[in-house]
C-alpha cells in the first residue's frame, strides 16, 4: 500500500446519490478525478485544497458519470474506454482491458467490467489499494444490467473479487443502505451482514458516506459476490443451479425488491 502521506483519496458527494473521487499525489502535485457527475462539488473540493486537476478517468458513458467533463477538462488529460469512445466525451487517452497506465505516479490497471453497460471499465491502483468500480461492483450490490448479460456481469464481479482483499472498492453511488436491506432479505442470519448493517445505519445517520468499502467486507456480505458459495445457494434453494443462474436470480430479485 502507498504511503498515506504521498497519495490522498477524497470522496465527493454529487447530485442526489453519486460519488466522484479525487486521487492526489503529494509528491508530484498531480490530481486525478474519477468520473464527473457534477461540476460544482468537484470544483469546490479542488479549490479548498489548492489542487489542480491533471487527469479525468471515465468509467462508463452514463450522464451521471460524465456530465461535468466538458467544464473540467481544460488542460486535463481525459481517459476512457476505447470500446466506448463513440459515446464518451472526446478522449485524450483511449484504453482497453489489460492496459497499464500511470496516473498521479500510480500504476493503474484497466479492467473491462461490462455488465451494467458494455464497455464499462474499472481502474485498479494496486500500490495504493484503490479500485474505482463505479456501477459494476458496488457497496453491498452491483449495477443493474442495462446492456450486458448476467454471465458478463458475473465474470466481471469474479475478476474484481480476485483483487487483494484489502482493496478499497470506490463505487459510484450511495445505495448501500437499500442494498443492505435486500441482502438481509436473502440471508437474514448472516452475522457479518448484521454487523455491517449496524455500521451502515450509524454512518448514514451521521451523514457519512458508506463508500469506499473494503473488498473483504464485500466478499462476506455482498450477495452478488456469493453466487458460487454452496451455503448461499442452499439458502436460496438453488443448490444444484449454476453460478451464473444464481447470480441472475439474485439480480432479478433485486430489480423487483
Amino acid at each position: 500500500m502507498a504511503n498515506a502521506s504521498s497519495v490522498e483519496l477524497v470522496v465527493i458527494p454529487c447530485l442526489s446519490d453519486n460519488y466522484a473521487f479525487l486521487v492526489h499525489s503529494h509528491d508530484s502535485g498531480q490530481t486525478a478525478l474519477i468520473d464527473a457527475p457534477e461540476v460544482q462539488p468537484i470544483a469546490d473540493a479542488l479549490t479548498a485544497r489548492g489542487w489542480h486537476l491533471t487527469d479525468i478517468l471515465i468509467t462508463h458513458h452514463h450522464n451521471d458519470h460524465i456530465d461535468g467533463v466538458a467544464a473540467l477538462r481544460e488542460g486535463v488529460r481525459v481517459i476512457g474506454a476505447k470500446a466506448d469512445a463513440h459515446r464518451l466525451p472526446a478522449l485524450d487517452l483511449a484504453v482497453s482491458d489489460g492496459d497499464q497506465i500511470t496516473v498521479c505516479g500510480q500504476k493503474t490497471h484497466v479492467m473491462d467490467v461490462s455488465g451494467h453497460t458494455i464497455g464499462h471499465i474499472a481502474y485498479h491502483m494496486p500500490d495504493s489499494g484503490y479500485a474505482f468500480t463505479a456501477d459494476s461492483l458496488m457497496a453491498m450490490g452491483c449495477g443493474r444490467l442495462f446492456e450486458g448479460t448476467p454471465a458478463q456481469m458475473w465474470d466481471s464481479l469474479k475478476r474484481l473479487r480476485a483483487l487483494p482483499p484489502e482493496t478499497l472498492i470506490c463505487s459510484g453511488h450511495e445505495y448501500t443502505a437499500a442494498n443492505a436491506r435486500f441482502a438481509l432479505s436473502l440471508d437474514p442470519d448472516n452475522p457479518d451482514l448484521i454487523s455491517r448493517i449496524e455500521g451502515i445505519n450509524s454512518a448514514r445517520a451521521a451523514g457519512d458516506a458508506t463508500v469506499p468499502s473494503t473488498l473483504t467486507d464485500e466478499m462476506r456480505t455482498n450477495p452478488f459476490l456469493r453466487a458460487d458459495h454452496p451455503e448461499f445457494k442452499a439458502i436460496l434453494g438453488m443448490g444444484d443451479a449454476s453460478d451464473t443462474d444464481v447470480f441472475a436470480h439474485v439480480r432479478r430479485a433485486k430489480d423487483k425488491f
